[in-house]
């Protein structure tokens, strides 16, 4: 009976396969179509790749109207959309369906225009995120968000998941940088969203796109903020012999009224997987590692760097080096930059993590990630965003050895559970995805996914888009559709009412 139904479901899917290859093939024949087996596992995953699943079929367009066409077509006939940038999410936000169409846009890969009076850039989602600073050099401008994957990511893919990078603290976040969108809705329709101004002028739709994990609508151009490069950076280089310290240094330079460009912070682990690949010269005695970057006029990061170091000093560092000169600064990023496939070179899998905290928790949640490192017997490299309290725990497992790999699921959720108590949340810049679609409910009550699930309905009423993401359980848009003022009234009794 097994096999019976299992052919079955193979044959019907073939079926469904060659029908929808036939008509996309029809209505854009000019995009490439990839039906094979063995070539569609080349999109089985993203950067997620604990979760593997061959899509139905990909299609490549390189059009707007393509793309249109396309999403009009699998509309109409109830088909599953999956939009994919470069595939570098690593919370399984492009991770196919079955029976799903994967709508890949690496095809979409121009610079449209570059603005410099207005400082800002046209580009098409396929554009590399570094691809964009490259570009506007010359003009002495640069695009500020620097995801550490920055050389391969895609501005769509940004946009999807709200990047940050080891800049956000002073420079923002992807939703902080961008001032206009084109997207495709699951109807076909084309819309715009912002422009080349500075302000919206109704309801903040761009940053409600910005970080929907492509369950609104499928991005086709970006209107990218650019920012004037700073006179002068330096980087300071702080070793310390506990997470403590390093924390109390974080809290003391912000305190202190310090908007750093930068203030990364590494522990022990990550340090030596780190200065073994790069050899950045980072102080191997250290058991953490902060790289705390200011920029600005000559003057101002002359007295900032000074400030910086006394207070690292006040907190205890065991070392403390200042770039001196650009090529040292870059040394000290290109370490912490290769923090992640360093950390791969020391064990055969890693699953990373990402949780958001407050800045004063950084200490007590470092203490908890240590407990559960040893409940779940698995080593942790930990590397953060210290200055906007983005923690990325590196799991280390091996996949081939019996419950290894739910023992870092486990261990990955229950921190994600320390970054929610500790008045936190579930994600910083990675997104929800389908890693951690069912601990939503550890952050948001029934009524707060209501809200969040009518809003997806409104732009894409069959949910085709993107399916099996961020909802634990995404009801059909009927049965949330009677949602009322009175549930908000139940959940929150002290609400203001008009």
């Amino acid at each position: 009976m097994t096999g019976t139904a299992s052919t079955g479901g193979k044959d019907s899917r073939a079926a469904l396969r060659q029908k929808t290859a036939e008509a996309l093939s029809a209505l854009c024949p000019d995009a490439p179509l990839i039906t094979s087996g063995a070539e569609l596992r080349a999109f089985e995953s993203d950067g997620l790749t604990a979760y593997r699943q061959p899509p139905l079929l990909t299609i490549l367009p390189g059009r707007v109207e393509e793309v249109s066409r396309i999403l009009k077509y699998c509309n109409e006939h109830a088909i599953p959309v999956v939009p994919r940038g470069a595939g570098t999410s690593l919370s399984g936000g492009a991770l196919p369906a079955a029976d799903a169409v994967l709508l890949g846009m690496a095809r979409f890969n121009r610079i449209l225009e570059i603005d410099p009076d207005n400082r800002a850039a046209i580009v098409q989602p396929g554009v590399t995120n570094l691809a964009i600073t490259e570009a506007v050099r010359g003009e002495g401008l640069y695009y500020a968000p620097d995801p550490s994957s920055q050389i391969a990511c895609t501005i769509g893919g940004n946009v999807a998941e709200n990047a940050g990078g080891v800049h956000c603290l002073k420079y923002g976040l992807t939703t902080n940088n961008i001032l206009g969108l084109q997207m495709v809705l699951m109807d076909g329709s084309v819309i715009r969203l912002g422009g080349r101004h500075l302000d919206s002028e109704s309801y903040d739709l761009l940053g409600l796109m910005t970080g929907s994990e492509g369950l609104m609508g499928v991005i086709t151009e970006v209107t990218v903020r650019l920012t004037p490069a700073a006179a002068a950076a330096r980087a300071v280089l702080i070793g310390f012999s506990s997470a403590h310290d390093a924390g109390r240094c974080v809290a003391g330079v912000i305190s202190a009224g310090i908007i750093p460009a930068g203030m990364e912070m590494m522990d022990g682990p990550a340090i030596r997987a780190a200065e073994d690949f790069i050899h950045a010269g980072y102080p191997l005695d250290a058991e953490a590692l902060l790289i705390i970057e200011v920029d600005g006029p000559e003057v101002e990061v002359e007295d900032l760097s000074a400030r910086v170091s006394a207070i690292a000093r006040e907190c205890g560092a065991t070392s403390l080096r200042a770039s001196r000169s650009e090529e040292e600064r870059a040394a000290f990023w290109a370490g912490r930059k290769a923090a992640f496939p360093a950390v791969g070179r020391i064990s055969p899998d890693y699953y990373c993590m990402d949780g958001t905290i407050p800045r004063n928790r950084l200490t007590e949640v470092l203490a908890g990630i240590d407990d559960l490192s040893r409940k779940y017997r698995l080593d942790c490299a930990n590397v953060f965003h210290a200055g906007d309290g983005n923690l990325h725990p590196l799991i280390l497992y091996d996949a081939n050895r019996e419950d290894e790999l739910q023992r870092a699921e486990d261990f990955g959720a229950d921190i994600l559970r320390l970054c929610v108590r500790a008045g936190g949340v579930l994600t910083g810049e990675h997104g929800v995805g389908v890693e951690k679609r069912d601990l939503m409910p550890e952050m948001f009550s029934e009524t707060d996914l209501k809200v969040q699930m009518r809003l997806k309905c409104a732009l894409d009423a069959g949910r085709l888009l993107n399916p099996g993401k961020v909802f634990p359980e995404l009801k059909a848009c009927g049965e949330v559709s009677g949602f009322s003022v009175r549930d908000i009234e139940k959940q929150f009794p002290d609400i203001p009412r008009f």
